[in-house]
């Protein structure tokens, strides 16, 4: 009896609760946004978490809230992201902070650094650690909201049209890279260049360049890199968990009702794991087929790394110097980082080293 009373009250707590959500949703206001991405529409896997994201909220707010995305040029272009969001040309933008260097060296702490940590490492900042709290201060000075929205994982070292046997054949090298990684190779001799991805390709064909950074296997096979440079390096140092943020103007953000701004963090937070799924599941194949389309695949040599990484200690300490900014987030961010890889190097690092020299 207790049993047939429970199950009809229960019955009758679904029933209210099942007529209240639509209830909810048609008082919901009706909003429409924009918003701008950093990358073209050939990039399924960066342009096509844009795509998750929007479908994701308009499906989470029953159509309520609608969000058109528009890839890069449509209005503005790639690196114009930051400041069409922090003048409101558009509400929202998709794109990496560290294209901004030029701006503030800060803003690349938020996508990655020069050794910095790899995407699971990043996410216990942003998440348990001071990440949230810092960049956040950090964007507010610029009209921003920040949401982590995407990782691409450890990315590649690049494309290379000769061999890197020592740290000198770096002197001299015309490499198409930029921000802090360009400023720490330029340390060690290599001559930066800022070319857009388009261009990557036919300044290799032509040997303008000598080498370039790109993504990694599923992005850098659909550019064709492998056809016009034969050593393909790993690992890419500079990214080991390049982060992609969604920006949100800060006054747009505000006028949310806070149902919308939880379902967007919520949808962002979904965006984010669906990324780095992606790219986990398509690189391996990636990488064989380039691999057995005669690509030269090659470690960096300890000595490059190691003076690579002497290199950008050297110059986190010159930026800290004269950046207040960066340096405050950077040491919180330094100190993560070491706890992080002391304890990753005890359980995780042991196993993936085991299960990785395993045939099968």
């Amino acid at each position: 009896m207790e049993r047939r009373s429970f199950l009809k009250r229960a019955g009758v707590g679904l029933a209210a609760s099942a007529a209240a959500m639509p209830a909810i949703a048609q008082n919901a206001p009706s909003i429409k946004w924009r918003l701008a991405s950093s990358f073209p529409k050939s990039l399924d896997t960066l342009y096509g978490t844009g795509e998750f994201l929007v479908k994701r909220i308009a499906d989470m707010t029953g159509g309520k809230f609608q969000i058109q995305l528009f890839a890069a040029g449509e209005i503005v272009p790639g690196a114009g992201v930051h400041d069409a969001v922090k003048d409101n040309t558009v509400e929202m933008g998709q794109t990496c902070s560290y294209y901004y260097y030029g701006k503030d060296p800060t803003y690349c702490i938020d996508t990655a650094i020069p050794f910095g940590m790899n995407n699971r490492q990043t996410d216990a900042w942003y998440r348990e650690g001071n990440g949230t709290k810092l960049m956040g201060e950090f964007f507010a000075k610029s009209n921003i909201v920040a949401i982590p929205c995407g990782n691409t994982g450890v990315q590649m070292g690049g494309w290379f049209r000769k061999e890197i046997k020592t740290a000198a054949d770096l002197k001299g090298l015309k490499m198409r890279i930029a921000g802090l990684a360009g400023a720490v190779l330029a340390k060690v001799g290599v001559v930066p260049q800022q070319i857009t991805g388009a261009d990557i390709y036919p300044s290799l064909e032509k040997g303008t360049i000598d080498a370039a950074e790109w993504v990694g296997p599923y992005d850098d096979q659909k550019l064709g890199f492998n056809k016009v440079a034969k050593y393909y390096y790993y690992p890419g140092w500079w990214e080991g968990g390049p982060q992609i943020s969604i920006y949100i103007n800060a006054q747009k953000w505000a006028e949310l009702p806070k149902e919308y701004q939880a379902v967007v963090r919520a949808a962002c937070a979904d965006a984010h794991t669906e990324m780095q799924a992606r790219y986990d599941a398509k690189n391996p194949q990636a990488l064989r087929q380039l691999i057995a389309s005669g690509t030269q695949l090659r470690p960096f040599p300890k000595e490059v790394m190691e003076v690579c990484y002497k290199a950008a200690m050297e110059l986190y300490a010159e930026i800290s110097a004269k950046n207040p900014d960066f340096k405050k987030i950077y040491t919180d961010y330094k100190k993560f980082t070491d706890e992080q890889n002391s304890w990753f190097r005890v359980a995780e690092g042991s196993y993936a080293n085991f299960m990785f020299s395993r045939k099968s």
